[in-house]
């Protein structure tokens, strides 16, 4: 397959999800629920498109760099800005795990979404928000990536806050957007920072800038600066500690809509960001990015274990899991780092979408016993959910022992060889570093038990509520995509190998780029030591696979058996463990308290500065106004009263003296030519008396 073709063919899946879009922004009403069929018609081309240009990248072209096109957009000065698209090994991948799972959340919405009174807009909403994830997908430069990725911020804000008669929907659309902003900001300055010094936004003129020596404004502290705010836009899309509030509260937002943005792609677009640009990043950097990754991983794990809203548990669970995924990037685990984004992404649109099948089951049952009280969401109110739904059960199940890291699932093969890569990386950076590994094989135990008690108290056991007695299994565009995306967690999509993906074709086509950095600011570890690319950290992570693996079953084992002694055998009371550890728990089920640590400082204190200068604009500002104008007022009045005193009373005597004197002179003006020859006679004499 020639480049053309595969460029052709990007473009084409970029701008199609846009038709959806038009197409149900203007004919939607028209159209009403086949609204929901264009559009996943639309999507289902899209896969066929995405296989043909994965295959066309992959298999025939993957030794090869990437495949792109470039324009000249303007030129100011000595600044040539170009924009373009272009499509590696990477970003083919990615452009085939977003459109299957978009076209997977668009063909359950069909069924799930059925009813709702703005469904064709919900199309519509979906559609631009696939277009906008495929736009920073196929971004050769940082320009474009910044435009779709504000535009997935609008995208995402639309359907969080989708139900925005609900005022808990239209705050967490709200929340999600500002928080996004913050690190955007980041994202920003540190796009202007390699603007200003390489005079390009172009990742390869970047690429090239960097591995030239010149560092910006000759510092390499600008340089690690520039990574971090470059990173802090991850942290905001990806959900990344401190900014990771905004993503719990975004399950708002209808269930497969929690599938396709906080699940799979919009969360997943700041891991995929770190892996584009990684050859940028300096050792100070990276150990930013490890450090937050970390601290995300562990921090969501420990909130998880005692939530009982369904979609927080797995929202939690997102965010350890995109923990994972950063903290793997910022210890040189390109490849594995990756490799979890993939993986995850399957399995974890499965659970949301296994979530939405119960919830809608749940919805179904509770109008049928017209309960309209009961929350659907609430883990208390199901139980015995693997009779009614068996499928829905099977498939959770299934992509849970992924999630947990059990062997023969894609999710074994990637988080294995993330903690083999936190185990290495510890053993050749030393000191303080292991505390990351140590916090990794924690937050995974936590995984493991988790999601199992999620599993055994909503499927497992006897009904606890009638609701959860009544429900059944969904129908067909439902159930499917459960299937479809089990399917893809099984080990031999990747490896033929269930224990070590090395050998498979994912690790053949994703390898570590060659750092940019200057070997003086990169860890001597990160830079290739032979001819094949490969460097001491690929290698110290090899030799740490089996002892990775055997800790991290024992650890998974661990938090599985103890899930089944609670919550299964409760051999132990949940309750009495809750009420002994009740600081602890109280600690974990109000999410650390990071809502209200925000509410109490960063909240308060922009609420503050807003009432202070509302306060300063109605006191002093307006004081000052009303007090100029009550001295226009006065000196209006005053100079009325000049004007009507002093000038009128000036110019009236100036009139009544002439007048005065007219009337005098009046009566000299006789018209006889005798007394005016007196006057002039007499006038003479007046003058001879004085001169002469």
């Amino acid at each position: 397959m020639n480049h053309d073709l595969i460029l052709q063919l990007g473009l084409i899946i970029l701008l199609a999800p846009l038709l959806s879009f038009v197409v149900n922004v203007f004919f939607g009403h028209r159209l009403q629920r086949r609204s929901g069929w264009v559009g996943t018609a639309i999507l289902g081309i899209e896969v066929v498109l995405a296989a043909i240009v994965a295959f066309g990248k992959l298999a025939l072209n993957g030794d090869l760099p990437t495949v792109q096109t470039t324009y000249e957009w303007f030129v100011v000065g000595h600044y040539q800005v170009k924009i373009g698209y272009g499509i590696d090994n990477i970003a083919a991948i990615m452009l085939l795990v977003v459109t299957v799972i978009s076209f997977l959340v668009h063909l359950f919405s069909t069924i799930y979404m059925e009813g709702d009174r703005r469904y064709p807009k919900f199309y519509a909403f979906l559609g631009l928000f696939t277009f906008s994830m495929l736009g920073i997908v196929l971004a050769n430069n940082f320009l474009m990536m910044y435009v779709f990725w504000e535009l997935v911020g609008i995208s995402s804000y639309s359907l969080i806050g989708f139900w925005y008669e609900k005022d808990s929907a239209s705050n967490a659309g709200k929340k999600a957007f500002i928080t996004n902003r913050i690190g955007d900001l980041g994202f920003l300055t540190g796009i202007l920072i390699l603007f200003a010094t390489y005079g390009s936004f172009m990742f390869d003129d970047i690429y090239a800038g960097i591995a030239s020596g010149a560092l910006p404004f000759a510092s390499p502290a600008m340089l690690t600066l520039a990574g971090v705010g470059v990173f802090m836009g991850a942290m905001g899309k990806s959900a990344q500690w401190p900014l990771h509030v905004w993503l719990p509260d975004a399950m708002e937002g209808p269930t497969p809509v929690s599938a396709l943005i906080h699940a799979a792609t919009m969360v997943a677009a700041g891991v995929y960001l770190i892996t584009k640009v990684f050859f940028m990043f300096t050792a100070d950097a990276l150990t930013v990015i490890a450090s937050i990754g970390t601290i995300t991983a562990f921090v969501s794990a420990t909130i998880a274990i005692t939530q009982v809203d369904f979609k927080k548990v797995l929202a939690y669970s997102t965010v350890s899991q995109l923990g994972f995924m950063v903290m793997a990037l910022g210890t040189g685990g390109y490849t594995n780092g990756f490799f979890h984004l993939v993986t995850h992404a399957w399995f974890k649109a499965a659970l949301f979408l296994a979530a939405g099948s119960v919830i809608h089951a749940l919805h179904h049952a509770m109008h049928q016993l017209h309960d309209h009280h009961s929350d659907p969401q609430d883990i208390n109110n199901m139980g015995g959910l693997r009779k009614t739904m068996p499928w829905t059960y099977r498939t959770f199940l299934f992509v849970t022992l992924a999630l947990a890291g059990i062997p023969l699932t894609s999710g074994f093969l990637s988080k294995d060889g993330i903690l083999a890569g936190t185990l290495a990386w510890a053993h050749l950076a030393g000191g303080w570093h292991w505390i990351v590994p140590v916090m990794a094989f924690s937050a995974a135990g936590m995984t493991a038990f988790y999601m199992f008690r999620l599993t055994i108290i909503a499927f497992h056991g006897e009904p606890k509520t009638p609701i959860a007695a009544r429900t059944h299994e969904n129908k067909l565009p439902i159930v499917l995509p459960l299937v479809v995306l089990s399917l893809l967690t099984f080990w031999f999509v990747y490896s033929p190998n269930p224990i070590d993906a090395s050998s498979g074709w994912f690790h053949q086509r994703v390898v570590q780029p060659q750092t940019a950095v200057p070997a003086a600011y990169q860890w001597d570890f990160l830079i290739a030591a032979d001819g094949h690319g490969s460097n001491a950290l690929q290698h110290a992570t090899h030799h740490f696979h089996t002892l990775a693996m055997i800790l991290s079953l024992l650890i998974a084992g661990s938090g599985i058996a103890l899930a089944f002694i609670i919550y299964q055998y409760k051999l132990v009371s949940a309750d009495k463990l809750a009420q002994r550890f009740r600081r602890l728990h109280t600690f974990s089920y109000n999410k650390w308290y990071f809502d209200e640590l925000y509410q109490a400082t960063v909240i308060a204190f922009v609420m503050g500065t807003s009432k202070a200068m509302a306060w300063f604009d109605n006191v002093v500002v307006d004081g000052i106004v009303n007090l100029s104008a009550a001295f226009t007022r006065l000196a209006g009045k005053i100079t009325g009263i000049f004007d009507h005193v002093v000038i009128d009373g000036l110019v009236n005597l100036i009139a009544r003296l002439t007048g005065i004197f007219g009337a005098g002179l009046r009566k000299v003006q006789t018209g006889r030519i005798q007394s005016y020859i007196v006057f002039v006679l007499l006038g003479l004499l007046v003058l001879f008396y004085f001169f002469v």
